[in-house]
């Protein structure tokens, strides 16, 4: 079938928008008519080759749509379903069986190579092969074709424009404090980084209880915005020690601290600030090869932990329903992080989120 994408063709260059050909749903795959797709600063990392992703590709993992046709063995989900496409995962290796796929033995094959499992790609333009099948799916299209273990069935009422986000940057910051950590009702957090993820991470420990949730970042309108959207302390890293205002503000340190940077001078910040026996976690992206040095003594001398989280630790099938039934509740209104761009306009979404002018764009594909 015919279908308009979005085609990373070179790096640091705009998206080429072409009418491609998709291959009908093989065994097991699931063909959707793509709704919206949230743009995710993965997205701009695997288009400037930041991750090795091959070209030219269809990119996209962020997405929201209507299941349009099944093929063989597909039981999950039936043509008209509503659903959002996550992260794809193996299904059968040790991280797999023990429900613990967002550390899927096969993770970067599975969302970053570009291909199926055997090697090929639904897409082409006019003979070449185009890649696809980025987290299973490859959403900066009209249509996708994802897999029955990175679907999630959502509430056919839910506003689809709207969820796609859940699916990695929202599902990440949210899923690191009610999963990976765990941060119970009482306990301090600080959030460093107000991107979709960390103000995601806020809301998430509003959720939970968190009696002081400190917001970090070098911007002032996104610090505002923390705040209503549940920090009780900001702090401008830009105008201030960020270690010597987080240890006035608690004293002893944070029982929990999330980076969502993937600075490793803020990740050593985030780790000097815990109390003993506190956690950091690490869910922001950093250049490949980064390395991070830190006080070992530091870290010894008070039970302190430090690790990655990936897409929050999430059972997708679990999560997603649930932050959607909190945004209807009132009590996680990620609606405030997004900004909706024509489908075409792809390439200014792209841009703004760049320079930081807005926080979570979305693009919607043209009504049917």
């Amino acid at each position: 079938m015919k279908i308009h994408a979005a085609v990373a063709r070179a790096p640091h260059m705009p998206f080429s928008l072409e009418r491609l050909d998709l291959e009908e749903p093989r065994e097991g795959e699931i063909l959707v008519r793509v709704v919206a797709t949230g743009v995710c600063h993965t997205d701009i990392v695997m288009r400037d080759q930041h991750l090795p992703v091959p070209q030219p590709v269809v990119l996209g993992h962020e997405g929201a749509g209507i299941v349009e046709r099944v093929g063989p063995g597909v039981a999950k989900v039936k043509p008209g379903d509503h659903v959002v496409m996550t992260f794809n995962s193996c299904g059968h290796c040790p991280s797999c069986n023990d429900h613990e796929e967002t550390y899927c033995h096969e993770f970067f094959p599975r969302n970053f190579f570009g291909a199926r499992a055997d090697g090929s790609s639904g897409l082409s333009c006019e003979g070449e092969r185009v890649h696809g099948n980025i987290f299973g799916q490859s959403s900066f299209a009209s249509h996708a074709l994802c897999h029955e273990r990175n679907i999630v069935k959502v509430p056919g009422d839910a506003d689809l424009a709207l969820l796609g986000p859940l699916a990695c940057g929202i599902q990440t910051g949210a899923g690191a404090v009610m999963n990976a950590l765990r941060v119970e009702p009482g306990k301090v957090l600080a959030v460093f980084g107000m991107g979709s993820v960390g103000l995601a991470a806020v809301m998430a420990a509003r959720v939970v209880g968190a009696s002081r949730i400190i917001a970090v970042d070098v911007n002032e309108t996104r610090l505002a915005l923390a705040a209503e959207l549940g920090a009780t302390d900001i702090v401008n890293g830009k105008t201030s020690d960020a270690v010597a205002a987080i240890m006035a503000l608690t004293g002893a340190g944070v029982d929990y601290a999330i980076d969502a940077s993937g600075v490793p001078a803020v990740i050593d910040q985030c780790v000097r600030v815990l109390a003993p026996r506190g956690t950091c976690g690490i869910v922001g992206a950093s250049p490949h090869g980064a390395t991070l040095t830190l006080d070992l003594t530091h870290i010894l001398s008070g039970g302190r932990r430090v690790r990655g989280i990936v897409e929050g630790d999430s059972n997708p099938d679990v999560l997603i329903p649930l932050l959607i039934d909190l945004h209807r509740q009132g009590r996680f209104p990620f609606d405030r992080l997004v900004t909706f761009y024509d489908f075409a306009d792809i390439n200014q979404a792209v841009e703004d989120s760049e320079k930081g002018i807005v926080l979570k764009p979305i693009v919607r594909q043209p009504a049917v």
